[in-house]
Formats: C-alpha cells, structure tokens, sequence
C-alpha cells in the first residue's frame, strides 16, 4: 500500500500554497507548523517572511488566510497574535486520515519506505568470549537492537556487526591451561546451557590464572601460547575455537533472555580482521598517515594533547610489532566500506570511548576510507547508574551480572502480572513476567537519551503508572480486552460523525506516527519513539476516561470509538516492536 500524507504534511502543503500566492518570493519557504495548545496546529513562519519583505506580520497573515483553502482538512484558519496562524483540523480529515492508515495491510500504518535508503552497517552488542557480560553490556544491546528495528523498517540495509572481544594476551594463559587440562569444557550433556557454558568458563578462567599468577614455569609457556596463536599454530587455533564456541552457547542464552535476535553470521569479532592488519599498516604508513615514532606506528593529531601538552597519539602498531585495538578498528572500516559497501558505519558503544573513535575516524578520512560519501558515527551512550545516583554496582561493589539484573526485573513483573492476574494460568504468568520484566528493563533505556546516564530502579521500571513500559503495555492490553467484549461489533470509522475533544487530540497524536518512525530512524533516537507511544498511552487513557465505548451513545459511534481503540492498539504494538517490546494480549 502507498504511505498515507500525515496531516501536518497535508497542512503544510496547503499553507504553502497560500504562501506562494501571496508573497510569490516565498515559494519553498517553511511555514514553520507544529502542534500547540491554542488550536490543533500554529504556523509561526509568517514572522520571519514579514520581516525579510519589509511587511507587516498581521497583514501578511490575514492575507495568507484569506487564501488558504478550507473544508475537507482544515476547518478553520486565524490570525493569532503578532501573526501566528492558529488551524484547526476538520473532525472528518482526523478519522478519515486514521481510516487510510487502518486499511493498511502490511501493517505498517502508512509509514512509507524511505526514498533513497542506504547501506548502514551496526556496531553493537559485544561482549568479550570467556567472560560474563555484566550491566555494562546492556546498553549497547538494547539501543543498537532498537536502531536496527527502527533502520530497516524505514527501508535502510542494515547489516549487523558484533564486534566481540576474541583475541589477546589472555588467550595465551587460557588456551594453554585448557590443553594441560582437556576436559575442563567438556560437556555431560549436549544440550549444555548458557548458564552451564559460563560456569565451565568461569572456573577454567579462575583456574587458569591462579596458575599463571602463581607458577613461573606455566606463565612462560602461557606467553609462548600468545605467539603460536598469532602465528596461527593449528592445534592453538583449535584450542580457541572451543572457548568461542562456549562463550557463544553463553552469549546466546543471554540475548535469548533478552529477545534479541543474535544471528552467528552477524558476529565477526576482533579476530575476524587479523589477515588485514599488515595490510592496514602498510597503507598508513606509505601515505604518510601514519609515522614511525619510538618504533611504533603513530598517527598524530594537532589538537588532542596530554596534561604534559606532549600529542597523544593513536598507536596502530606497537613498538614489539603487535597490533592495538587501532589497528583491528581500522581494518573493520576498510572492510565494512570496501567489502560491505556501506555508505554509515554506526557504533553503538560507550561514551567514554569517544576520544578512541574520534581518533580512528579522523585517521580513516585521512586516509580516505571515510569521505563525503561515507561517513562514521558513534551512537555514545551513558552509564547504567544505582539509585544512589553512582556507576551500578552490587552490595559487594561488584559488577552487576546482566543475567542477574534481568532474572530480577522478570521475578517483579511475574509478581506484578500476578497480581493484575484474572484468567491466565501460571504457565502464562510466567511467560508474561518476562515479557513485561525484559520490556521493563528495556523501555527504561530506550526512554532515556542515549548519550545520558540514567537510574537503575526496578521498582519504579516495573511500576503501572508512570513512564514505563508496563503502562503502555496495559493500555495495550485493555484496548484487547475491550475488543474482545465488543462481541460482533466490529470497529469501523465514521468520518461523518463529530468528535469528542479526547478523541481529536489521540486521533491527531495518531496521525504523526510515521513523522516520528522516520524522525527516530534518521538520528538514531529510540527515546523519541518512546516519547511518543508514552503520549499516545497517556491519550488513550484521557480518551478512555471521557468517552464510553462499549456504552456509546449510538452503534455508528461505538464502531468509530472501536476503530479508534484497534488504531491505538496497532500503533502501540508496532511502536512497541520497533523498540524491541512485547505487548502480551492480557496482563
């Protein structure tokens, strides 16, 4: 089905029109629409013109107005002010317009496919092999899945890149006590779990360094393992492989818990890029990019200096000839913009990696890998905080286990679910609890800016009223339940009929979900769709609360009251989606 012209892009076209045949040097000119509080929407653009043509404001505008079109969109047009234009919806555009985005069938409400959508590849989700992810993970899980949502149901190529942690010194010390100790990963069962697959990796890492902290003779041998691996030793390769392995069954069952989908292809970890790193060097070095210092490979930047006011440089190639994290980030670009063809790279990783990533891609610009055609980001996010306002921590002032975190956030929501609980059976309780305690813990990242630190409270996250993904999944569930309970009647709009003022306001708020799908898509900005579904819960809520459904006043009015009721319904489930959130149909 083709996308459906919001309201606001219906007004601005017709104001624009206006516009032109008034001041004919205006043409293409914004007339600045939004919504507002005095009408349904104020145009403040008509100032700017004024001034630019020498006019007077309230004049321009009474002229404009005098020929703006009215009727079927806009019902009323007026003056406001120094020259504001107040507008005013006509009943039968709001229900007709929902009515467009209703029929519908592929579900997307009208939201149209971008018109010239590219190639971005993602960066998110990386968590290192034999170690457990902690709260510091989630973060670039929950955002880079909802971005990823959000960039293909826009119509962009997306393709996924976790960028984990597999290669370095400490696979050395792994790899070797694992071969003095083959049986350390073996398994009773072969339908190992991920909790049993990090409880092997966990003692063997503990295990490994004991001896390596205490046993001279083995950390030699473990140092020796480093080189045989970087030089590719099969039997060493091999050795490694199986702790990938493990850590994926872990890895897994994580994201599992979380509702993401992780595919095996999309994980290509640092090890993925060890055949470019010479070349990567090379390349630097004889453009002159990069230059030799103190037997180390450097790239140099004017503005980024030390306390001591010495350059701090980005190392790609140690002094020893081994190879930073520079360099694998480095050959990532080469590979994602050569081989990939993206025209976006997006990085969904800590703030306080900033300085790295701002290193890495001037250096790539510099060398031309990234250019007016194709350019890097780095979606920064914030810290995961306590209550007490610091980094979250258990009582122990040990990282939070993500695992932990998220069996807790699912325990409360069963307890919650429970309680609201009228006709589901424990099997469903259980289902529900993680569906409401995973979209929590979700909802309550997505909701915050990415580049701000936010609070963890499960308390608050899990609570019915609020900003939470709880309320929008109740008011989810309520419009199901008034469905069901309407029987035979079916939802149906009436464009004919007048509508409460409850009504207009949600049905408005309606109309601009394709405006926001594309707004968040383009910057990156999950926390504006969530924004805007918290809106539109808060809306159905008001409207629930003056207009009776079930009980209204007319049969005609109680289909449209149902068609308005099933439009929310699909615009909470779809937005919720896009945010990678369950709406159960019963809480």
């Amino acid at each position: 089905m083709a996308s459906v012209t919001s309201l606001s892009d219906n007004v601005q076209q017709h104001l624009a029109s206006a516009l032109t045949a008034t001041l004919p040097e205006a043409a293409g000119a914004d007339p600045l629409l939004r919504r507002s509080d005095r009408a349904d929407f104020q145009a403040n653009g008509i100032l700017a013109l004024a001034k630019k043509a020498k006019a007077n404001p309230r004049e321009l505008a009474a002229q404009v107005v005098s020929r703006v079109v009215t009727g079927d969109v806009i019902q009323d047009v007026e003056v406001s002010g120094p020259g504001f234009l107040n507008i005013t919806i006509a009943d039968k555009a709001i229900t007709e317009n929902l009515a467009a985005r209703y029929a519908d069938e592929t579900g997307r409400l009208g939201v149209p496919f971008a018109e010239q959508p590219g190639t971005t590849v993602i960066d998110y989700a990386q968590p290192n092999v034999a170690k457990e992810m902690h709260v510091g993970h989630l973060r670039s899980a929950v955002i880079g899945d909802s971005v990823v949502q959000l960039l293909e149901f826009t119509g962009e190529n997306v393709v996924r890149r976790h960028h984990i942690g597999d290669w370095g010194t400490q696979f050395g010390m792994l790899i070797q006590y694992l071969d003095e100790h083959p049986h350390e990963l073996d398994h009773k069962d072969a339908r190992v779990t991920g909790e049993e697959a990090m409880s092997n990796l966990d003692r063997l890492y503990k295990a490994a360094r004991k001896k390596f902290d205490s046993d001279e003779e083995f950390k030699t041998r473990a140092r020796r393992r480093v080189v045989d691996l970087q030089a590719g030793d099969e039997h060493t390769l091999a050795m490694w492989q199986k702790f990938v392995d493990e850590s994926k069954i872990y890895f897994f069952s994580v994201f599992e818990k979380l509702d993401m989908e992780i595919r095996d292809a999309d994980i290509v970890g640092e090890s993925g890029y060890n055949d470019m790193l010479a070349e990567t060097c090379r390349l630097l070095e004889e453009s002159g990019v990069a230059v030799r210092s103190e037997g180390a490979l450097c790239v140099f930047f004017d503005d980024i200096k030390g306390p001591d006011g010495n350059p701090v440089p980005l190392i790609v190639q140690k002094s020893d000839g081994g190879y930073g994290y520079a360099a694998t980030d480095l050959s990532a670009i080469r590979d994602r913009v050569f081989n990939l063809k993206a025209n976006t790279l997006l990085y969904v990783v800590d703030a306080r990696q900033a300085l790295h990533f701002r290193m890495v891609f001037e250096t790539a610009r510099r060398a031309g890998w990234l250019n007016d055609d194709v350019t890097a980001v780095q979606l920064a996010f914030g810290t995961v905080l306590g209550k007490d306002g610091k980094p979250f921590k258990t009582r122990e002032g040990e990282t939070v286990r993500l695992v932990d975190l998220l069996d807790e956030a699912i325990d409360r929501a069963s307890a919650v679910v429970r309680e609201k609980a009228q006709d589901l059976s424990e099997e469903e309780i259980a289902e529900r609890g993680a569906q409401v305690g995973v979209g929590a813990v979700k909802y309550a990242d997505l909701s915050t800016s990415a580049n701000r630190d936010y609070k963890f409270d499960l308390d608050q996250m899990v609570s019915l009223n609020g900003d939470t993904s709880v309320y929008l999944q109740y008011a989810y569930a309520r419009i199901q339940s008034i469905l069901r309970k309407a029987g035979e009647v079916s939802p149906a709009a009436h464009p004919e009929l007048a509508l409460h003022e409850a009504e207009r306001a949600l049905g408005l708020h309606l109309d601009s979900f394709a405006e926001t799908v594309r707004e968040a898509a383009a910057e990156y900005a999950p926390h504006k769709l969530a924004a805007y579904l918290y809106q539109v819960a808060s809306l159905y809520t008001s409207f629930y609360d003056k207009c009776p459904v079930l009980r209204a006043e007319t049969p005609a009015q109680m289909e449209n009251r149902l068609f308005l009721c099933d439009v929310t319904a699909r615009t909470l489930h779809r937005g919720m989606a896009l945010l990678g959130i369950r709406t159960p149909e019963k809480l």
